[in-house]
């Protein structure tokens, strides 16, 4: 039973996202989610405490899939402004390939739920920075950055820049490919 009870909080989990990715954005009511799944409200609740437990189970998803990719990059490459480079290329592509979960991260799923989700986006939004910014600390011992240049405001920069390619991707419809033009922007965002 309990593998049973996994698979259900899963196939609800993905339901959910599922359902964020509609281009226009509405809010999800656990009503909706439960007719989607063809259970009743009270099915879910078996699963779940609530409706913010659920967003709650999208955005450790989020964390573990991004977090195990970039502690991989920050492991495999020695390189500082490679990593940065790997980094950003993963956060892009993570939202190209999750749509529904791009809404979550640009927190405009979470408008009308619990405000500890909001805090938990923001947080997870400072890790990447701060993530980003000791890749950038590598990359400035290593030489490929002056010694003078200003790494918290470089990685504040870049983790601007992805929110705003995220955002642009979600409020497109999904159209706006967040990579595009990346290749020529890296130039700008990694300039030494």
């Amino acid at each position: 039973m309990p593998a049973r009870t996994g698979e259900r909080r899963l196939q609800i989990l993905q339901t959910l996202a599922e359902m964020l990715e509609a281009p226009s954005p509405e809010k999800i009511t656990t009503a909706a989610l439960a007719g989607r799944l063809d259970v009743s409200e009270a099915a879910l609740y078996r699963h779940f405490a609530s409706k913010a437990q659920m967003f709650e189970g999208l955005i450790e998803f989020i964390e573990q899939t991004v977090f195990s990719l970039i502690n991989k990059i920050a492991a495999e490459e020695p390189a500082g402004l490679k990593q940065v480079d790997a980094m950003i290329s993963v956060l892009l592509a993570f939202a190209r390939k999750n749509r529904g979960m791009t809404r979550v991260l640009i927190g405009e799923a979470l408008v009308h739920e619990n405000a500890r989700l909001q805090a938990r986006i923001n947080q997870l939004h400072d890790r990447i920075e701060a993530t980003l910014r000791q890749a950038l600390r590598l990359a400035q011992t290593q030489g490929e950055l002056p010694a003078d240049a200003q790494i918290a405001a470089q990685a504040n920069a870049i983790t601007a820049f992805v929110a705003g390619r995220w955002h642009q991707f979600a409020k497109s419809g999904f159209t706006r490919d967040p990579s595009q033009y990346w290749s020529e922007q890296r130039r700008i965002l990694l300039a030494t």
